[in-house]
Parts: C-alpha cells; structure tokens; sequence
C-alpha cells in the first residue's frame, strides 16, 4: 500500500466523491499514493488532527460538513482566503505549520462561471462554512443583494456583517426566491439518505428571475430535487459535481505537488 495519503474529513462523509477524483488522477500521473474518506465526528476532530500533525505519510485533507468553520481555530495558520472567508475546505502541510485553505473559491467561480451576477438578486440557503465562499464570490462580482435563507439568524451573523447593506436573512421557506438571479443551496438538505429539501423550496424555484442559475452544492444524487425543480422551471441547473471537480484541483496540487490532469 502507497505510504503518502491525503482525505477527506467529514460527518458525514461516506456519500463522498472525492475518493474517486483524486484517485483518478493520482493513477493518471503513476504516483505513488493514496486518497481515502474518513469518518471524524465533531467531538473527535481536535484529537484526530493531533494524530494527522505528527504522521509523516499525511499530505492533509480536504474538510467537509460540518467541520469548515471549526476547523480555522485548529490550525497554525491561515491562508488569506480562508482568514477572510472565516472557513476552511483544505489543510496541507507547509513546513512544520498546518495550514487551512479554501479551495471552495474555486468552485463556487467556476460553477457561477456564466452566471448574471452584477447588479442582481441572490439567495443562499443556510449560512455555514460552504455558504462563505458563495458570499465571498457574490461580493466580489457586485451582486445587489444577497438573502441568507436561515432557521437561526445569530448564525448568520459573520456572513452579514461582510456587507451588512447588501446582505439580509429571511425565514427558510421559499418567499425569497422570487425575483432572485441566484439560488445556490450550501446545506445537506437533498443528500441521498439525509433530509429532504423543503416543499416550499422547490414550489419557489419557478419564481426566481427569468434564466437565473441554480446551483446545488450537494452532489449524491447528482439531480437533486433542486435541480430537478430548476430544470423544469427552464432555469440554468448547475450541480454540485461541478464544483467539486473545481474545488479538487487546487487541492491535490496542494497534496500531492502535482497539477491534476485534464
């Protein structure tokens, strides 16, 4: 068995694709290494990085729900994406020190690659570690306004202060979709296995704004009810699958020192 590894980190984490797109590419460049998913709960995660500082054979890992924000307190440093951002989707080593990134950026620019964004309404749903990247991006490309569709509005709190003029909250039901050029879906409703996406959701979707862009970040199934729902609404779908191909190639370089193939 290959010695150098990387992962990723998560619960949960067995639906995860990344296994697959990593392994992939590390076969393509005959390198000697391994990517695997591993389970690590939120009251073992300080304790399981501890263990991961001190493995020579760890190249670092990439960090899914729920672990994004949390994480930014458990490493040495951080990038100035993930400082700004305030959550951390990757953490290599540089060095002694451990690191946390957000290759999340890339994802999110290339799934809203031909997106109408300046000037226009978007609505994220929740407003955790995957919904950061997504404010961050919509800022820097001028969105008008930005609604976070929260059930607590304290934890929407660091994302709103960013833009406090042009970032609100509302209630999760779908009133605030109408009219809206984004939707982008950053929590786990709509997982296979996991919590169903609302009904008042999917019935808003055909409100939103004519040709706006659904994005979901949830991949397994790759045709969400949400994207089902744009789909039928004549909408531009965009799944998570594309941003998470996106998102990876940053982060294997960062494993593994070599740029995925194409």
């Amino acid at each position: 068995m290959p010695d150098a590894y990387a992962e990723v980190i998560g619960d949960p984490v067995a639906h995860s694709l990344s296994p697959s797109i990593h392994s992939r590419w590390i076969a393509a460049l005959g390198l000697n290494a391994r990517y695997q998913a591993t389970r690590v709960t939120a009251e073992g995660l300080s304790a399981f990085l501890d263990g991961r500082r001190h493995d020579p054979d760890w190249r670092g890992c990439n960090v899914t729900a729920p672990h994004k924000q949390v994480v930014t307190r458990l490493v040495d440093r951080l990038t100035p994406a993930a400082e700004r951002i305030g959550a951390a989707n990757c953490l290599y080593r540089n060095g002694d020190a451990l690191v946390g990134d957000n290759t999340d950026l890339a994802g999110v620019a290339a799934a809203l690659e031909s997106a109408e964004i300046a000037g226009r309404k978007a609505v994220i749903l929740g407003a955790g570690g995957a919904a950061a990247p997504a404010v961050d991006h919509l800022l820097d490309r001028d969105a008008a306004e930005i609604v976070l569709l929260v059930r607590d509005t304290g934890r929407a709190d660091p994302l709103r202060s960013r833009a406090p003029d042009r970032i609100r909250t509302a209630p999760f039901t779908g009133s605030a979709i109408a009219g809206a050029s984004i939707v982008i879906n950053t929590t786990p409703l709509g997982l296979e296995g996991g919590v169903p996406m609302p009904d008042s959701i999917l019935t808003a979707i055909p409100a939103a704004a004519l040709g706006a862009t659904v994005l979901d970040m949830v991949y397994h199934p790759e045709r969400t009810p949400l994207i089902a729902a744009a789909e039928v609404a004549g909408l531009r779908a965009v799944t998570g699958l594309v941003m998470l191909i996106a998102q990876a190639r940053p982060s294997f370089e960062l494993f593994f020192g070599r740029r995925a193939p194409a």
